[in-house]
């Protein structure tokens, strides 16, 4: 029935559309560029597929040699309904209030089919907003031409526009499948008019992470939600992507409030050292192109491995907006992405759930044995509980046994009384217990009005936590306290409202993650919009097995080792930056393989500047710098610098000359030695895009041992010798061999700072001016290293 009322609004609307379009054939419209990709379907189905808008909808597309010119056009049957039919996505093409040229060629031969038929071009806005744009009335066995104008209202959201061919609704097709869901072929649609103007920049121009501090994790993107992951020894982090409805105005660099019904992306970063965070781009996850296209959203994401019929599998769970939650499985942590499931994991049907109001936020667990759960639910409490009781024990989030698979649930979801609860659930283990977190609700209304919290409960927006020894026993008796205040005690104002946490466990420590709006109070001030940026706290634990309550800091954790920079690395690599983005490029990550995305750095101006914390280049150093870039700009180069911004240039890299194509550039360093913050600054003409960068590496100099050597002539009783030494700097044991014109000697294993010493005799009265040689031979780093030192010396004449 809602459907069936949801159609018959459309059609009214449609209904004065279509006659508003009649009676101004000559409307202008701006003929600049053809919207619709392989409108010929000479790429096959490349970008077709099948109009989805409503559960009852689908169709077979099958290329067809049957075309109206070319070679190829779409053949489409086994119509459920008569808004099966072929569909392509045009969001982000289109925009409200222009005006478009739509042709198109349609053909239908079913023998039993009426002799003419109506055919619609349709746009779906989303929702139960569906608009007739352009008709024709066709013949059996005939080509038709689609060929009218259409505008979009310019009050219509046009976020989502997807365009698909149909004919005309009835709400019960199957009783007449002849006349209303017959098969027909499809040929040269086009849309033509002016495409939108590039979106707002999203380039990010303030210093969002501040030198020498860790939080938040990255200052050139948004990101909340943090789930961390520890694989491989690096810690992955899975964000909702923030940064994908950021749109700053122009002029006050100041966006819309954050919009989450439009977040359809997850966010990946990854760090071996806690500091310096790999920018692995966005999943696409929900949406028409997304991995699980019958999703809509992908918040909140939780990410577990688990060996499965003797494979590794990655899963990534996801809320899908409030309603429900999913799972899509990876082959790494960085993916390839696929969907096992053609249905949400969580929803109402699940056994256990039926309470819950929000069904989303899922966390996973894999035990130690083996066994997985899942951790879910959220929102307003039930109505039937008494009002203290929703307040103070809302019960509105539950645990649930996962399959084998990780891509089912077994049993029925129990409930985990958590006090005050509101959302954001997740489970660790530490030893033999297991802790619960979670973001407490604010009060009001769905949750029973004024009420008097009990003693030691959370305050709103706080995260609360519980300890058992059961994975599926969360009594309210297992509340432990308060793991973290709202982030806005720490962080001012512009950072409060709710909160989403994680904790996991990286070389022997345990850390606590959590988001502030801290990068957005950067940009805009105390008055902020939402945008949410990720960061991390060590967690530490009293003898009892309690958690000290954290404490949120710009500082955030300590670098947990050196960044090597002896290898090829992605430049998208950031301890710290100002003004860049990222941008996904075709071909294989470098650093991480072909399965992975591979990025680079984009909009670099003069000016910008990226960093890594603490690089350790070696007693050796390092003798050169190689980036891949392409060169945009005339004139474009990278200075490399030492520990500041104004620090010693030691090496510049020239971009070359612009030629569209990818090419290798190398400088050669001087004075790179030892452990540094290393900035990348970049220069070229004001106001152009320099360079893109995809890669660094750092290329090692001969690495010397630190040997003092003195070469000198002496008399002794009116004879000549040569006094030759060498004294070891180094930390460890050397040998040293001395070479000279009046005779070698070997000392093996000179202790640090002692000194090799040998008087050479001439047995003449003087000495003519040479040099001596000295070969240190020892080990830096676990490699054998030689060196070798010359020694000049005078000439010298005894007397008597």
């Amino acid at each position: 029935m809602s459907q069936r009322l949801r159609r018959r609004a459309r059609r009214r609307v449609t209904a004065v559309v279509v006659t508003a379009l009649l009676a101004v054939p000559s409307t202008a419209w701006a003929a600049e560029e053809n919207l619709i990709l392989n409108g010929g379907f000479e790429s096959g189905l490349t970008n077709w597929f099948a109009n989805n808008g409503n559960a009852t909808d689908s169709a077979v597309l099958t290329p067809t040699a049957d075309a109206y010119s070319g070679a190829s056009g779409v053949l489409v049957t086994n119509r459920a309904t008569t808004g099966s039919g072929p569909m392509q996505d045009l969001s982000g093409k289109v925009q409200a209030g222009q005006t478009y040229a739509l042709t198109a060629r349609i053909k239908y031969e079913n023998a039993n089919g009426p002799a003419t038929k109506q055919f619609f071009a349709t746009m779906h806005y989303g929702g139960g907003t569906y608009t007739n744009l352009v008709s024709v009335q066709a013949s059996k066995g005939q080509w038709a031409q689609f060929n009218g104008t259409f505008t979009i209202p310019a009050g219509q959201n046009v976020s989502t526009a997807r365009l698909f061919f149909e004919t005309p609704w009835t709400s019960t097709p199957s009783s007449d499948p002849d006349l209303h869901l017959m098969d027909f072929k499809l040929d040269d649609v086009s849309v033509l008019g002016a495409a939108p103007p590039p979106p707002p920049s999203k380039t990010i121009e303030v210093v969002g992470k501040l030198p020498g501090e860790h939080n938040p994790l990255i200052g050139h993107k948004f990101g909340a939600d943090g789930f961390g992951f520890v694989h491989g020894g690096r810690v992955y982090m899975y964000l909702t992507n923030d940064t994908q409805g950021y749109a700053p105005d122009p002029v006050t660099g100041v966006s819309p409030t954050i919009n989450y019904g439009n977040i359809n992306q997850i966010t990946v970063l990854s760090s071996a050292d806690l500091v310096n965070w790999t920018d692995h781009g966005e999943i696409q996850v929900a949406g028409p192109n997304g991995v699980a296209p019958f999703t809509s959203n992908s918040w909140a994401p939780g990410m577990a491995r688990k060996v499965v019929n003797g494979t590794e599998k990655f899963f990534l769970y996801y809320a899908n907006g409030g309603g429900s939650s999913n799972v899509i499985t990876g082959a790494s942590p960085l993916g390839p992405w696929t969907s096992e499931r053609t249905t949400t994991l969580i929803n109402g049907s699940t056994p256990g759930a039926e309470d819950v109001a929000w069904k989303f936020d899922p966390a996973p667990l894999v035990d130690d044995d083996g066994e997985a759960y899942l951790y879910f639910g959220g929102g307003p409490a039930s109505t039937s509980m008494p009002p203290a009781e929703r307040f103070n024990n809302p019960k509105n989030i539950r645990a649930i046994g996962l399959g084998d698979d990780m891509v089912s649930t077994e049993g029925s979801a129990v409930v985990v009384d958590a006090p005050v609860s509101f959302e954001a659930g997740h489970v660790f283990k530490r030893g033999e217990r297991y802790y619960f977190s979670y973001s407490s609700h604010f009060g009001g209304n769905d949750f029973g009005g004024s009420q008097t919290p009990l003693p030691g409960y959370p305050g709103g927006g706080q995260i609360g936590y519980m300890i058992s020894d059961d994975p599926m026993s969360w009594p309210k008796e297992t509340y432990a306290g308060v793991l973290f205040p709202n982030q806005s005690q720490f962080f001012g104002a512009g950072t409060g409202g709710n909160n989403h946490q994680s904790v996991f466990e990286f070389q022997g420590r345990y850390y606590f993650t959590y988001h502030a709006p801290t990068l957005n109070k950067r940009i805009n001030g105390n008055t902020t919009q939402g945008y949410r940026s990720p960061h991390i706290q060590e967690l530490t634990f009293n003898p009892d097995g309690t958690i000290q309550q954290v404490v949120g800091t710009y500082a955030g954790v300590d670098q947990v080792e050196s960044f090597d920079p002896y290898r090829v690395f992605e430049a998208e690599t950031l301890g710290w930056s100002k003004g860049i983005a990222t941008a996904k490029v075709d071909g294989a990550s470098a650093e991480f393989g072909a399965a992975a995305p591979n990025l680079v750095l984009r909009d670099v101006d003069s000016g910008d500047w990226t960093a890594l914390s603490s690089v350790d280049f070696g007693t050796g150093g390092a003798a050169t710098v190689t980036a891949k870039l392409r060169a945009l700009s005339a004139g474009a180069r990278v200075q490399v610098r030492l520990d500041s911004l104004t620090g010693p240039v030691v090496g510049t890299i020239t971009a070359g000359a612009p030629s569209g194509e990818w090419a290798e550039a190398t400088a050669e360093l001087s004075g790179v030695n030892g452990v540094h913050d290393v900035y990348f600054t970049y220069d070229g003409p004001a106001g152009q895009d320099l360079v893109e960068i995809d890669n660094w590496a750092f290329a090692p100099g001969q690495a010397e041992l630190p040997i003092t050597v003195t070469a000198q002539p002496r008399c002794v009783a009116g004879k000549a010798y040569l006094a030759v030494q060498a004294r070891n700097g180094h930390d460890l044991p050397v040998d040293i061999a001395m070479q000279t014109v009046y005779g070698d000697r070997a000392v093996a294993g000179v202790a640090p700072g002692a000194n090799a010493y040998q008087s050479f005799p001439t047995r003449t009265s003087s000495i003519a001016a040479g040099s001596a040689t000295i070969r240190a031979s020892g080990t830096i780093d676990g490699a054998d290293v030689v060196t070798v030192h010359t020694a000049a010396y005078p000439g010298l004449a005894c007397t008597g």
